[in-house]
């Protein structure tokens, strides 16, 4: 059980990028301000209406693109944030509010127990999988046999933005996908370094807002042509 005494001393950043999320930001951001002593880092990728305005009055450091460049991007500038305020540990979160607030302390205390470099979230651990759309469930576990295929890893669930990071892992994992395909290329990264990871069980909200920005088979079939560029020419 995560204890203030096993955190004490620690500093923990939660990296959350964000694109024109609107009042969702907020509604995403207040219930980690809740939770143990953090900081959160919001990397505002271009939002045509910038990201400070929603969160304005909240105790979060915002940093900005004046241009979108991706969700993939804008991880790499956080995490290039955290290793400069020598973060001990490092979460990272979606911004449109599928996530949950609470599972922080299952990512953070298999790091904590030195049992892992890299926590991955997975919401078909545990029966979480009952709430995921069919249509997205079919493409995840697509997804993760193409990782596999990639990586030779083959995790439960694939390109779940909810994670943690500890100081070895922070130091090692560098992307250089800008976009959604930096998810496989931490798996490319954890393999390269021989990082420990480890997967937990998340909670993943499908609200009519988190519907309507879900990627659908078009950025699946992107996500693929951006591996096999990465396979190639890295």
């Amino acid at each position: 059980m995560l204890t203030p005494q096993s955190i004490q001393n620690k500093k923990i950043i939660v990296l959350v990028p964000t694109h024109n999320e609107g009042s969702v930001l907020r509604q995403s951001v207040e219930p980690l301000l809740q939770q143990m002593p953090l900081q959160v880092v919001i990397i505002d990728d271009g939002s045509h209406q910038p990201a400070v305005k929603q969160v304005q009055g909240l105790p979060v450091v915002v940093l900005r693109h004046k241009v979108n460049l991706g969700q993939g991007a804008a991880l790499q500038t956080g995490i290039t944030y955290a290793r400069k305020a020598n973060a001990d540990y490092v979460i990272t979160f979606d911004a449109d509010g599928q996530h949950a607030a609470s599972d922080l302390p299952a990512l953070l205390q298999p790091l904590l127990r030195n049992e892992a470099d890299i926590v991955l979230g997975s919401r078909f651990i545990n029966g979480h999988s009952n709430s995921v759309p069919l249509f997205k469930k079919g493409i995840l576990h697509a997804a993760r046999f193409i990782n596999y295929s990639f990586t030779g890893i083959l995790l439960s669930d694939a390109h779940n933005g909810i994670r943690a990071f500890n100081k070895t892992a922070l130091d090692k994992i560098s992307l250089t996908e800008n976009r959604m395909a930096h998810a496989s290329e931490i798996l490319f990264l954890i393999k390269k370094h021989r990082l420990r990871y480890k997967e937990v069980p998340v909670t993943v909200r499908y609200t009519r807002y988190a519907r309507q920005k879900g990627q659908g088979g078009g950025s699946a079939i992107k996500i693929l042509f951006d591996l096999l560029l990465h396979k190639l020419f890295k």
